[in-house]
């Protein structure tokens, strides 16, 4: 591989398809406020090097990064890009990761506005994700051990699993199918409305009218002690909760079961003959 250290770039197209590179100690910044550095490159590795332009890694083909920064003046940084890796970074620039595939983050500080949008096969471990509208129509997605701080996110996903991680947040998991969701705790208003087999096995969730209008619904251990108007309208419905629960409000159908229920409310059009089954275990 070439190497290229210890330079600043910041013409337009500065390495523009260019292949087998490896950038060490480089500062994409300067005066000519060039954008696109790197587009449209193969097999590039970028270590301890500061991104502060626009677009600079569009459309490559294998892209490796450690230590590196990328500012909010380094907006839509990577899109088009796939088989990447970056670890060990601070990624502070809005539009991160748009129409990219096979990607690998680990140990990072993301915080970005519509981050992975349209992207699939992401990895992503050991890190923190703050923004709004993360993963929004993405597919294929795995997190672990990470911390979200982020309204609106994982909306309309297809295939996600998510463990060990905290999730603070609201609207989250809208219109979304096949989400897996361990060891967590989720908080924010409104989780997962209008989804689609949708699975969450020892959680913690803290919010108010969750879980609603879901379809194939599977909760496991979880507790809800801090939720209330939960589970309305929503569809085949399989809960075990290890809590109790504030209060249940229409479940269509499956069953219920909780240590305890502050509340049951059937009303609103609901349907007797199309009604859950709900165990309070404090009664029996």
């Amino acid at each position: 591989m070439k190497r290229i250290e210890n330079c600043q770039f910041d013409q337009e197209r500065a390495l523009y398809m260019q292949n087998n590179l490896e950038i060490i100690n480089c500062n994409f910044d300067g005066p000519s406020d060039g954008e696109s550095a790197l587009k449209e490159c193969k097999n590039i590795v970028v270590k301890n090097s500061r991104f502060n332009l626009r677009y600079p890694l569009w459309r490559i083909n294998k892209l490796y990064c450690e230590n590196i920064e990328m500012t909010a003046n380094c907006r839509s940084p990577i899109w088009y890009t796939s088989n990447a890796k970056i670890i060990n970074s601070k990624l502070h620039s809005v539009k991160l990761f748009r129409f990219c595939k096979n990607i690998e983050i680990d140990n990072c500080d993301i915080d970005s506005i519509e981050f992975a949008w349209n992207a699939k096969n992401i990895k992503i471990t050991n890190s923190t994700i703050n923004g709004t509208y993360p993963f929004l129509h993405g597919k294929n997605i795995y997190i672990s051990n990470c911390k979200i701080l982020a309204n609106y996110c994982f909306q309309q996903v297809d295939n996600c699993l998510i463990e060990d991680c905290y999730i603070d947040t609201k609207d989250s998991f809208w219109d979304s199918k096949n989400i897996t969701v361990k060891n967590c705790t989720i908080k924010g208003d409104f989780l997962a409305w209008h989804s689609k087999n949708m699975a969450f096995i020892n959680c913690k969730i803290i919010s108010s009218q969750p879980l609603c209008y879901i379809d194939k619904l599977i909760v496991n251990n979880c507790d809800m002690s801090q939720t209330d108007l939960s589970f309305e309208y929503s569809k085949d419905i399989k809960a075990n909760l290890s809590s109790s629960i504030k209060s249940i409000k229409n479940p269509y159908s499956g069953e219920i079961v909780a240590q305890s229920i502050g509340e049951i409310i059937l009303g609103n059009g609901i349907n007797k003959n199309h009604f859950a089954k709900i165990i309070d275990l404090s009664k029996n």
